[in-house]
């Protein structure tokens, strides 16, 4: 008896019964990616600032004020004034601002795998749930989430005080890949999904896809699987919810090359120095670079 013939439009991932990071092929060849990132030469050099800017992270003053104090002689670097404009400070430098060390609030970078029923942000007025319960633990930093989720979405959510980068990653430009498991109320008709994967045009603009794929064996359309770059308000809702459908289930597997692996719902993790590196010098100060389809 001859097997089924498989739709072209399918991928050979369909016939895994779960989606996940092994089985995933947009969130698995972005892992690959981060796992075999080999940090560049110079990236010990990269943790040096410059003075003002270690000035102004540190609350004192604005950068161009930093500038002025620098150049008056008020500013020095283990017991040496500094008049030099653009000057680097090293992670063990001592840096003294009026004779008072200047201190920078030590970075912090987290992975939860957000459950739902939260609030992605640090505080609500109305005294709702919100996902700094899950890091209350972490003590001495001002954690902030990056990017959104929806109180019913669930999934992968990076949480630092490291504000420089959370600006890069949330920006447009920064062009982040998220991808996302989706479950719908009914089954995708395939011309619906030929229709997002062309791109769709919402009330705010066009909602372009990198990927899109049925996740499960054909008869069960319901899960599909997501990749973008947008930044859009509940984007992902939005595409289905305008070719009516209703999405019950929507999960974050991957958000910049991280994913919640080994990591239960509602739980947190600090990130590696290697994902730090990769997060900071090939996706927030290059652009994240896509890993190659492999030829069909």
């Amino acid at each position: 008896m001859q097997p089924a013939p498989t739709s072209p439009n399918k991928t050979n991932f369909q016939k895994n019964k779960k989606f996940g990071p092994k089985n995933d092929p947009f969130a698995y060849k972005i892992e690959q990616t981060v796992r075999n990132f080999v940090p560049p030469k110079e990236s010990a050099q990269a943790d040096e600032t410059r003075l003002n800017k270690f000035i102004s992270n540190a609350g004192v003053c604005s950068r161009r004020q930093a500038d002025e104090y620098i150049k008056a002689g008020y500013v020095t670097v283990n017991d040496q004034v500094v008049l030099e404009m653009g000057y680097k400070v090293k992670p063990k430098d001592v840096v003294k601002f009026k004779n008072k060390k200047v201190v920078n609030e030590r970075k912090i970078y987290i992975l939860l795998n957000k459950p739902k029923g939260l609030l992605t942000t640090t505080s609500d007025d109305r005294e709702r749930r919100t996902v700094m319960e899950l890091v209350s633990t972490v003590k001495d930093a001002r954690l902030y989430p990056v990017g959104r989720l929806d109180k019913n979405t669930t999934g992968v959510l990076l949480m630092t005080n490291d504000g420089e980068l959370a600006q890069k990653l949330s920006h447009p430009s920064g062009e982040v890949t998220k991808v996302y498991q989706v479950e719908l109320d009914k089954p995708l008709d395939q011309k619906d999904l030929l229709k997002i994967r062309a791109g769709l045009e919402l009330e705010d603009g066009k909602a372009q896809v990198d990927q899109v794929e049925y996740t499960l064996p054909r008869g069960d359309d319901r899960f599909v699987g997501i990749e973008l770059h947008s930044g859009k308000n509940r984007i992902v809702r939005r595409i289905f919810e305008h070719l009516g459908y209703e999405v019950e289930k929507l999960d974050r597997v991957l958000y910049a090359g991280l994913t919640k692996k080994n990591l239960p719902r509602g739980k947190w993790r600090f990130l590696s120095e290697k994902e730090v590196i990769f997060l900071k010098y090939f996706i927030a100060n290059k652009k994240e670079k896509k890993p190659k389809e492999s030829q069909q």
